[in-house]
């Protein structure tokens, strides 16, 4: 029994392989069987001799009983040849058992190992899903605005559903490079047009590095259109209140004074580009604000714009201004000289499907650095005294 117990303890260890405890209890089954044959050989026979004794008595006597009583031990063959004595057959049970256990204990490690297999590939899964899962959401952040891809990542949304939201007050700026057709061609030179559109990823990256500046995190860009850059601000908040005095409207506004610096920032960065290329390419810019209407449209490739009039007026104040200059509408001039811009008054111009507007050309910018950093819940940002745009 003790040796039994020894088995099934070893049995149960997990700490080694398969083969280490099939060859201890092999070994130890083996020397257990030889104990039985040869050490305590005389103690089984003995045994079996005083079994067959009993039952010899039992059958001399059966016929005296009445009734008969039940024999005090099993019945045993008086056959000699048929006789198994009890040391073969404690031997052979124990290698009956010893069989078992490791064929249950090689049983048990198989589908332990196919478990162990199953949590890792299940890990593994888990990894490569979470992975495509922050690639995804990557890629969404990228196609769409922040706040756009948090309301359709935020739960689950239907194909038919639209995404559509009205704004009140927002700026809106085109920006575009009005010369760099003449620089685009197809030629061997350029490789068939390559080299050109590798400079304009060039410009347009340089552009959006702009966005990542912590005093342009009001600003988001819609799209470009070839060498043309379209970039909205005040979309990240909802503003509804109305204007009454020039401290709401420098509170109200302030995203389209970022929008402003941001166009200027732009200036900068393809000037820096034309002093390393040898180029002279010049930005046109218009700037608007007022209502606008934003949305995605389509289920396959989805896109984020935004329509309305506020957006048409500042397209034609781009496509109708001169290269190198910023031109806006009045009541776009009168909110940025809250701000202390300075304004050249252009004059009438006709705009298509709008008729004659008065517009201006932003010139420069006095320091106002003191007005800004005191309004309430503005961030404090370093803008240096400017005295020419153009």
């Amino acid at each position: 029994m003790g040796v039994l117990m020894v088995l099934l303890s070893i049995s149960l260890l997990i700490q080694i392989s398969h083969v280490t405890k099939t060859v201890l209890m092999v070994v130890i089954t083996v020397s257990q069987c030889l104990v039985n044959l040869l050490t305590v050989a005389a103690v089984y026979d003995e045994h079996d001799r005083n079994l067959i004794i009993k039952q010899a008595s039992y059958v001399a006597n059966v016929s005296l009983t009445t009734p008969p009583s039940p024999p005090p031990l099993p019945l045993l063959t008086t056959s000699p040849k048929l006789f198994v004595g009890t040391k073969y057959s404690v031997s052979f049970m124990m290698v009956v058992v010893v069989i078992a256990v490791l064929y249950l204990n090689r049983h048990i490690e198989i589908m332990s190992r196919k478990l162990f297999l199953r949590k890792t590939q299940v890990a593994e899964q888990r990894t490569v899903v979470e992975s495509m899962r922050r690639k995804n959401q990557d890629l969404v952040f990228n196609l769409l605005p922040t706040h756009v891809a948090a309301h359709f990542l935020g739960a689950k949304k239907e194909d038919e559903e639209l995404y559509a939201q009205s704004y009140d007050e927002v700026g809106v700026m085109f920006a575009s490079v009005p010369n760099f057709s003449d620089f685009y061609n197809e030629d061997g030179a350029n490789n068939q047009g390559i080299e050109c559109l590798r400079f304009l990823n060039e410009v347009i990256s340089d552009y959006d590095a702009l966005l990542s500046e912590p005093m342009f995190h009001n600003i988001t860009k819609i799209k470009t259109i070839g060498s043309t850059y379209m970039a909205a601000s005040g979309m990240a908040r909802s503003i509804t209140a109305k204007c009454t005095d020039t401290t709401q409207v420098t509170e109200r506004w302030q995203h389209l004074m970022e929008l402003t610096e941001f166009a200027m920032a732009m200036k900068e960065t393809l000037c820096t580009i034309n002093a390393q290329s040898f180029n002279n390419f010049v930005l046109r810019i218009g700037i608007n604000n007022g209502p606008i209407l934003a949305g995605v449209i389509g289920a396959r490739k989805p896109h984020y714009d935004i329509w309305g009039n506020t957006v048409n007026v500042a397209s034609r104040m781009e496509s109708t201004g001169q290269a190198g200059h910023i031109q806006v509408i009045e009541s776009t001039m009168v909110i940025l000289k809250q701000f202390g811009y300075m304004f050249e008054k252009r004059g009438i111009v006709t705009v298509k499907g709008k008729g004659e507007m008065l517009t201006y050309y932003l010139i420069g910018k006095q320091d106002v650095r003191a007005t800004i950093t005191a309004l309430p819940n503005t961030p404090d940002i370093d803008i240096p005294t400017v005295t020419s745009y153009k």
